[in-house]
Protein backbone atom coordinates (compact mmCIF):
# COMPACT_ATOMS: atom_id res chain seq x y z
CA UNK A 1 0.00 0.00 0.00
CA UNK A 2 2.91 2.45 1.01
CA UNK A 3 4.50 2.18 -2.91
CA UNK A 4 3.75 5.55 -4.47
CA UNK A 5 6.07 8.21 -5.74
CA UNK A 6 4.19 10.52 -4.73
CA UNK A 7 2.22 10.85 -1.03
CA UNK A 8 0.17 14.50 -0.12
CA UNK A 9 0.35 14.67 4.16
CA UNK A 10 -2.86 16.62 5.11
CA UNK A 11 -2.41 17.63 8.65
CA UNK A 12 -6.61 18.16 10.28
CA UNK A 13 -7.14 21.25 11.31
CA UNK A 14 -7.96 22.55 14.94
CA UNK A 15 -6.98 25.48 17.17
CA UNK A 16 -6.53 24.25 20.05
CA UNK A 17 -5.56 20.34 19.15
CA UNK A 18 -4.10 17.58 21.94
CA UNK A 19 -3.37 14.81 19.84
CA UNK A 20 -2.34 15.08 16.15
CA UNK A 21 -3.87 13.14 13.06
CA UNK A 22 -3.19 13.15 9.41
CA UNK A 23 -4.81 12.16 6.45
CA UNK A 24 -2.20 10.67 3.54
CA UNK A 25 -3.70 10.87 -0.03
CA UNK A 26 -2.55 9.52 -3.24
CA UNK A 27 -2.14 13.33 -5.48
CA UNK A 28 -3.30 11.72 -8.61
CA UNK A 29 -6.84 10.76 -7.23
CA UNK A 30 -7.01 12.97 -4.47
CA UNK A 31 -8.62 9.73 -2.33
CA UNK A 32 -7.40 8.96 1.28
CA UNK A 33 -4.68 5.86 1.40
CA UNK A 34 -3.96 6.39 5.40
CA UNK A 35 -4.60 8.24 8.41
CA UNK A 36 -2.39 8.55 10.66
CA UNK A 37 -3.28 9.40 14.79
CA UNK A 38 -1.90 10.20 17.63
CA UNK A 39 -2.41 8.13 20.44
CA UNK A 40 -2.54 10.62 22.77
CA UNK A 41 -3.22 9.01 26.74
CA UNK A 42 -5.16 11.99 29.06
CA UNK A 43 -1.77 12.63 30.94
CA UNK A 44 0.06 13.27 27.76
CA UNK A 45 -2.89 15.60 26.45
CA UNK A 46 -2.95 17.70 30.01
CA UNK A 47 1.44 18.11 29.94
CA UNK A 48 0.52 19.77 26.22
CA UNK A 49 -1.22 22.01 27.80
CA UNK A 50 1.73 23.08 29.71
CA UNK A 51 4.67 21.67 28.05
CA UNK A 52 6.36 22.18 24.52
CA UNK A 53 4.70 19.50 22.51
CA UNK A 54 8.48 18.70 21.11
CA UNK A 55 9.60 17.35 24.39
CA UNK A 56 7.06 14.95 25.02
CA UNK A 57 6.93 11.10 23.82
CA UNK A 58 4.60 10.20 21.34
CA UNK A 59 3.26 7.25 19.07
CA UNK A 60 1.60 7.61 16.02
CA UNK A 61 0.17 4.86 14.14
CA UNK A 62 -0.43 5.28 10.33
CA UNK A 63 -3.64 2.86 9.25
CA UNK A 64 -4.94 1.64 5.90
CA UNK A 65 -9.29 2.49 5.31
CA UNK A 66 -9.73 -0.63 6.83
CA UNK A 67 -8.36 0.36 10.34
CA UNK A 68 -5.02 -2.11 9.54
CA UNK A 69 -2.00 -0.72 10.67
CA UNK A 70 0.77 -0.19 8.44
CA UNK A 71 3.15 1.83 10.19
CA UNK A 72 4.05 2.92 13.76
CA UNK A 73 6.21 6.08 14.33
CA UNK A 74 7.04 6.29 17.86
CA UNK A 75 9.23 8.60 20.62
CA UNK A 76 10.64 9.06 24.52
CA UNK A 77 10.93 11.92 26.75
CA UNK A 78 13.55 14.08 24.80
CA UNK A 79 15.31 17.16 26.02
CA UNK A 80 18.10 18.43 23.10
CA UNK A 81 17.75 15.73 20.81
CA UNK A 82 15.02 13.19 19.28
CA UNK A 83 15.11 9.88 18.07
CA UNK A 84 12.07 8.76 16.31
CA UNK A 85 11.64 4.94 15.96
CA UNK A 86 9.49 4.05 12.98
CA UNK A 87 7.99 0.11 13.08
CA UNK A 88 6.26 -2.02 10.34
CA UNK A 89 2.76 -3.14 11.11
CA UNK A 90 4.30 -6.38 13.15
CA UNK A 91 6.38 -3.87 15.46
CA UNK A 92 9.72 -4.73 13.62
CA UNK A 93 12.11 -1.77 13.53
CA UNK A 94 12.39 -0.04 9.79
CA UNK A 95 14.89 2.30 10.97
CA UNK A 96 15.59 5.55 12.65
CA UNK A 97 15.61 9.37 12.77
CA UNK A 98 18.04 10.18 15.10
CA UNK A 99 17.91 14.28 15.20
CA UNK A 100 21.52 16.38 14.72
CA UNK A 101 21.88 19.23 18.00
CA UNK A 102 23.05 21.79 15.72
CA UNK A 103 21.96 22.18 12.88
CA UNK A 104 20.22 24.91 10.79
CA UNK A 105 16.74 24.06 9.14
CA UNK A 106 16.78 21.01 11.07
CA UNK A 107 18.70 17.55 10.05
CA UNK A 108 18.21 13.67 10.90
CA UNK A 109 20.72 10.75 10.27
CA UNK A 110 18.73 7.82 9.00
CA UNK A 111 19.28 4.47 10.33
CA UNK A 112 18.29 1.04 9.34
CA UNK A 113 17.26 -1.58 11.54
CA UNK A 114 20.74 -2.19 12.64
CA UNK A 115 21.61 1.27 13.72
CA UNK A 116 23.87 1.76 10.42
CA UNK A 117 23.67 5.22 8.74
CA UNK A 118 21.55 5.21 5.35
CA UNK A 119 20.57 8.73 4.42
CA UNK A 120 20.21 11.77 5.42
CA UNK A 121 17.40 14.43 6.26
CA UNK A 122 18.51 18.28 6.00
CA UNK A 123 16.20 20.86 6.27
CA UNK A 124 16.64 24.05 4.18
CA UNK A 125 17.15 27.65 6.09
CA UNK A 126 13.77 28.46 6.35
CA UNK A 127 13.11 25.10 7.54
CA UNK A 128 9.98 24.35 5.22
CA UNK A 129 12.02 21.99 2.49
CA UNK A 130 13.76 18.72 3.41
CA UNK A 131 15.70 16.43 1.04
CA UNK A 132 16.92 12.89 1.64
CA UNK A 133 20.20 12.39 0.72
CA UNK A 134 22.65 9.27 0.08
CA UNK A 135 26.32 8.97 1.56
CA UNK A 136 27.44 10.68 -1.30
CA UNK A 137 24.64 14.00 -1.22
CA UNK A 138 22.82 11.82 -4.04
CA UNK A 139 18.85 13.56 -3.68
CA UNK A 140 16.85 10.00 -2.72
CA UNK A 141 13.48 12.51 -1.94
CA UNK A 142 12.06 15.47 -0.80
CA UNK A 143 9.63 16.89 1.78
CA UNK A 144 8.01 20.19 0.67
CA UNK A 145 5.21 22.17 2.41
CA UNK A 146 2.09 23.12 0.50
CA UNK A 147 1.03 26.87 1.98
CA UNK A 148 -2.88 26.33 2.53
CA UNK A 149 -3.70 29.73 3.03
CA UNK A 150 -2.89 32.60 4.92
CA UNK A 151 -6.22 32.15 7.64
CA UNK A 152 -5.16 28.54 7.91
CA UNK A 153 -1.66 29.10 8.50
CA UNK A 154 -1.98 31.97 11.02
CA UNK A 155 -5.20 30.71 12.77
CA UNK A 156 -4.18 26.51 13.02
CA UNK A 157 -1.03 24.63 13.55
CA UNK A 158 -2.09 22.59 10.74
CA UNK A 159 0.69 21.83 8.04
CA UNK A 160 0.64 20.17 4.69
CA UNK A 161 3.58 18.03 3.21
CA UNK A 162 4.02 16.85 -0.27
CA UNK A 163 6.98 13.81 0.11
CA UNK A 164 8.21 13.08 -3.43
CA UNK A 165 10.66 10.34 -4.30
CA UNK A 166 13.52 10.48 -6.61
CA UNK A 167 13.41 9.00 -10.06
CA UNK A 168 14.59 5.21 -10.24
CA UNK A 169 14.04 5.22 -6.33
CA UNK A 170 12.37 2.59 -5.04
CA UNK A 171 9.05 3.15 -3.38
CA UNK A 172 8.90 -0.06 -1.62
CA UNK A 173 12.30 0.23 -0.02
CA UNK A 174 12.44 4.03 1.18
CA UNK A 175 8.13 5.26 0.59
CA UNK A 176 7.61 3.74 3.86
CA UNK A 177 10.38 5.97 5.75
CA UNK A 178 10.20 9.28 3.97
CA UNK A 179 6.21 9.11 4.56
CA UNK A 180 7.03 8.59 8.41
CA UNK A 181 9.61 11.49 7.47
CA UNK A 182 7.15 13.89 7.05
CA UNK A 183 5.16 13.22 10.24
CA UNK A 184 8.58 13.44 12.42
CA UNK A 185 9.53 16.86 10.84
CA UNK A 186 5.91 17.87 11.83
CA UNK A 187 6.24 16.50 15.23
CA UNK A 188 9.61 16.92 16.22
CA UNK A 189 10.46 20.39 14.46
CA UNK A 190 7.60 21.94 13.91
CA UNK A 191 5.03 21.48 16.55
CA UNK A 192 5.46 24.27 19.34
CA UNK A 193 3.32 24.44 22.55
Amino acid sequence: MLNLQTYFVREHVGMFKLHEAYDILDPSTGNVMATAVEEASPLRKMLKVFLDKRMLPFRIELKDPQERTLLVIERGFTFLRSRVRVLDAQGNLLGTFKQRLLSIGGRFDILDNQDNPVAQLRGNLIGWEFRFLDSEDNELGQITKKWAGVGKELFTSADNYVVSLAEGVDPEALGPLMLAAALCVDMVLKEGK
